[in-house]
């Protein structure tokens, strides 16, 4: 998916198990991009619910039960079984027709029963946080 694409819809964990929310983030993709993983795992599902593509990857060293994190909507290139490294790809994005207004692949992580940012898993430097600032160079004279 590229180093940094747009989230075009954050995580909004829900109050209760069964309450409204956003159980992942929507990342800016368009239909036939490639769908990466994260991290080093084995997957542990790849096929379809509810008429959608979805690949699933156990992530490996994470503790008991592991991160799992999911990706929707893909066609699999990856069988269940399989054990996959960081970067490698795992399927392409298929058409949304109706999660997202365009086009997009849907990340999600779970530990357990328990729905957790995605945006987690990424290091400090690639999260979006405060906006950035621009500071005088020392030495460098202003205009």
């Amino acid at each position: 998916m590229g180093t940094r694409p747009p989230v075009v819809r954050g995580w909004e964990p829900p109050a209760t198990p069964y309450a409204r929310g956003h159980r992942g983030v929507d990342l800016a993709a368009p239909p036939g991009a490639p769908v990466r993983a994260v991290a080093a795992g084995r997957v542990s599902f790849a096929g379809r619910v509810a008429g959608r593509g979805v690949v699933s990857v156990e992530l490996t060293a994470t503790g008991l039960p592991p991160l799992r994190t999911t990706y929707e909507p893909v066609r699999a290139s990856v069988r269940e079984g399989d054990q996959v490294s960081p970067g490698q790809v795992v399927g392409t994005v298929e058409p949304t027709g109706r999660h997202c207004a365009r086009s997009c692949l849907h990340w999600g992580l779970r530990r357990g029963e328990t729905y957790l940012d995605p945006l987690s898993l990424l290091p400090p430097w690639l999260r979006r946080t405060a906006p950035s600032r621009l500071l005088p160079v020392l030495g460098v004279p202003l205009p």
